[in-house]
């Protein structure tokens, strides 16, 4: 784990899904990892603790969002449709697709991520031409790319950021996910590939950029469509803040305690903007900027690296309006002054009311200019 900036899902939580594996007794589908009942529970977590190897191993819950909407997706990977996660950006879409992909097939990276450059051969195969040169057309010279390495292997692929590839591309998806078969031509009677069991497609869109290259309808009709919302309590947004920057600093090996009354503030800030009302009933102008739990999850862990190394190993509040502000003008320098009213009410009125930390808060508003 150490050697590893960001672990894979299936490296980082590997005695968790060995664990469950073992203890797995449910009917699985023909070539997954787990049974949907397992993967369910390696997802949305466990009370009871798993008994592997002498150790007891409690399975933390890793997304917080709809568990119905977990099982769904479970459901639909189980069948012949592909699954295509939509939403708000930062709402763990990616996160999510990973996590099914680790326990259903074992392996998470592979991945195609979809960009405007995104061409044919990233997605299908390409040829190593050396060799193509030397013997022709064989199976020795290509060169899978993910959704080939899916067929063969019986696993998922994912396909992060669809809508951001061209629409021509996208297509090629269509008799691949209709008839589960890929033809490599150049290979004459050798070249059809029939997926193996276990093969399906996740993909992720965000709602922002629907309209950079839209889905043809062709293509939609081979997905099961689900709609992966925003966190809509300021407690579970709260304790997301915790977890990840916990984990985060874990990971950079930062011996600093996460202070859950500053993720509180933060939790309580993001919420509020995004839903245009505070917990005091006041309307707020809503910023065009996404506010998402994971752009909240960033603004603190940056404020925690600056009390790390430069303060006195807690957390500023002018460190996390500095970057309050970087998050929130990034996109559109209007929704700054949407900010600066929301402190100039919501936050002035919480700070004369409970003190302490808000009042701290509000006398970092300096900082949004």
């Amino acid at each position: 784990m150490e050697q590893y900036i960001k672990p894979p899902v299936e490296v980082r939580y590997r005695e968790e899904l060995e664990a469950l594996k073992a203890n797995d007794t449910a009917s699985r589908p023909e070539n997954w990892q787990m049974s949907p009942r397992a993967v369910r529970t390696f997802i949305l977590g466990s009370a009871k603790p798993v008994l592997y190897n002498g150790k007891e191993y409690t399975i933390e819950k890793k997304y917080f969002g709809n568990d119905a909407l977990v099982e769904r997706c479970i459901v639909t990977l189980a069948g012949n449709r592909g699954l295509m996660l939509v939403g708000e950006p930062g709402t763990a879409k990616t996160m999510l697709s990973e996590l099914l992909s680790a326990a259903i097939s074992g392996v998470s990276t592979n991945t195609i991520q979809g960009t405007a450059g995104t061409t044919e051969d990233m997605i299908k195969y390409s040829w190593n031409y050396a060799l193509l040169l030397a013997k022709g057309p064989s199976r020795e010279a290509l060169v899978p790319s993910p959704l080939y390495v899916g067929m063969e292997k019986g696993i998922l692929t994912r396909f992060e950021e669809i809508t951001r590839t061209p629409a021509e591309i996208q297509d090629s998806l269509i008799s691949v996910l209709s008839d589960k078969v890929l033809n490599v031509p150049e290979l004459g009677d050798d070249g059809f590939l029939f997926a193996r069991p276990g093969f399906n497609v996740i993909g992720t869109a965000n709602t922002r950029d629907k309209g950079v290259n839209e889905m043809s309808s062709a293509l939609k009709r081979r997905f099961n469509f689900e709609t992966v919302m925003p966190v809509r309590e300021a407690a579970m947004e709260k304790r997301i803040i915790v977890n990840e920057v916990e984990k985060l600093a874990a990971e950079s090996h930062m011996a600093m305690e996460v202070d859950e009354d500053v993720a509180e503030i933060l939790a309580s800030t993001y919420h509020e903007l995004r839903e245009g009302v505070s917990s005091y009933g006041h309307r707020i102008d809503r910023p065009s900027a996404v506010m998402s739990t994971a752009e909240a999850v960033s603004v603190y862990y940056q404020a925690m690296i600056t009390g790390y190394y430069y303060g006195d190993g807690r957390i500023a509040m002018d460190s996390l309006v500095q970057n309050l502000v970087g998050a929130i003008s990034k996109e559109n320098k209007d929704d700054l002054e949407k900010v600066k009213g929301y402190f100039n009410t919501v936050i002035r009125d919480k700070s004369s009311k409970e003190g302490g930390l808000w009042k701290e808060y509000y006398e970092a508003r300096k900082w949004l200019r």
